[in-house]
């Protein structure tokens, strides 16, 4: 399961640092464009648009692990032994439930834009929805996990910060 967990977090990691890259590479195009030396693409602003719907949907399960999400456990970790750990438990299988729930209708959303492009980049809209669709499975997956480690008694279910995170 570990092996697992850690792929799917190199993936988003991926996902986020290529969606970030062309983000960068997007606004660079653009301030090159609005200072004269050439004329500003329209493109630029919708694929900075695209970019971070899908720097979001790598990201939230990214945040989700690392406790970067908003967090009320001011409370809950308050509480006597068994329930901050039962709390952190409900939290990831709700959290994987409503993912679960809301994955029929973000995919009816992502086969809508498979009849519409996007003006300015002509892009088939269902590559851009889809990223809800992806932030939906992403994060349920990563709920999930985390509720079944917790489960199996390997994690208990607090954020785990990775390297590099203060």
């Amino acid at each position: 399961m570990r092996k697992l967990i850690a792929g799917l977090e190199g993936l988003a990691r991926l996902g986020v640092g290529l969606s970030f890259g062309l983000l960068m590479l997007a606004v660079l195009v653009q301030l090159v464009g609005r200072s004269g030396w050439m004329p500003a693409p329209i493109w630029t602003e919708e694929l900075s648009r695209f970019c971070l719907l899908y720097l979001a949907a790598f990201g939230a399960g990214l945040a989700l692990r690392s406790g970067d999400m908003v967090n009320v456990d001011l409370v809950s970790e308050a509480l006597p032994a068994p329930w901050p750990w039962r709390l952190r438990l409900f939290s990831a299988v709700t959290v994987a439930g409503l993912c679960l729930i809301l994955l029929p209708s973000a995919w009816f959303y992502t086969s809508i834009g498979a009849r519409q492009t996007a003006p300015a980049l002509g892009v088939r809209m269902d590559l851009i929805h889809g990223s809800v669709l992806l932030l939906l499975v992403l994060l349920g997956l990563f709920a999930a996990l985390r509720a079944l480690a917790m489960i199996t008694g390997t994690e208990d279910g607090r954020a785990i910060k990775t390297q590099g995170d203060e």
